[in-house]
């Protein structure tokens, strides 16, 4: 889908929730509704931050790190790859306190959803930086330069650009999973539309809206990447054509 349908789509979105807030109840539910939303946009954007350096570090570590590094950058993908998300949250809202490890909800909320997901990531990066053609490796070698002056100016620059199309297909699966705070006593967005639900019975406009502010952020993000994609291939363009 390109971008002007995309557009069009997050246009339509939010045109929906304007018609709909001028009705009845609407307006306060949808005001309750986006303090929720302002939570959930605060751990997508920190859980993606956290998933970020997480996937980078397990990447590098997995490629070129010491066999101690490497062991323990495959465990932590394999380990948030193959158990629950929710489960992880479980684990350390309910059961770290009882080693004497006790942290808030949002923390917990931010932590669990970057660590699930920079487990996934990890296989993104690594995968980008291997599919950078060996010619370039070559190049570094003949200019002197060390494995880390490769990775930072010529290799990762490269990799990056690969990166972004299925970083941007995780960051909306963050923002998905932020749905799981709620059950860990966190007044997200999904937490608000139950509670509203509970409270009022008026189940079609409170989730149809709950449904639509989610599309919204979702379709924020992907435009978002979108674009930041088309402008690193313009960048690399550019720089070829020096």
């Amino acid at each position: 889908m390109g971008m002007f349908s995309l557009s069009a789509m997050l246009v339509a979105a939010l045109i929906a929730i304007a018609i709909m807030s001028l009705f009845g109840d609407n307006a306060l539910f949808m005001s309750g509704l986006l303090q929720g939303a302002w939570l959930t946009v605060q751990i997508t954007l920190l859980g993606s931050l956290l998933a970020v350096i997480m996937a980078t570090t397990a990447a590098l570590f997995r490629l070129y790190g010491a066999p101690p590094l490497r062991w323990l950058a495959v465990t932590y993908v394999e380990f948030f790859r193959g158990t629950s998300a929710l489960v992880q949250l479980f684990w350390l809202f309910f059961v770290l306190p009882l080693f004497g490890i006790s942290m808030d909800p949002f923390s917990v909320g931010v932590l669990g959803l970057g660590l699930n997901i920079g487990a996934y990531g990890a296989e993104v990066v690594r995968g980008a930086v291997q599919g950078v053609h060996r010619g370039q490796w070559e190049a570094t070698t003949a200019l002197n330069m060390t494995r880390w002056q490769a990775l930072k100016r010529i290799i990762l620059p490269q990799a990056f650009v690969a990166m972004i199309p299925p970083w941007g297909n995780l960051f909306i699966e963050l923002l998905k999973s932020t749905a799981l705070v709620s059950l860990i006593t966190m007044s997200d967005l999904t937490f608000r539309a139950k509670t509203i639900n509970d409270t009022t019975m008026q189940t079609i406009p409170i989730f149809t809206l709950a449904l639509l502010t989610y599309l919204v952020m979702s379709l924020t993000i992907t435009i978002g990447m979108r674009w930041l994609e088309r402008a690193s291939l313009r960048g690399m363009v550019r720089g070829r054509g020096r």
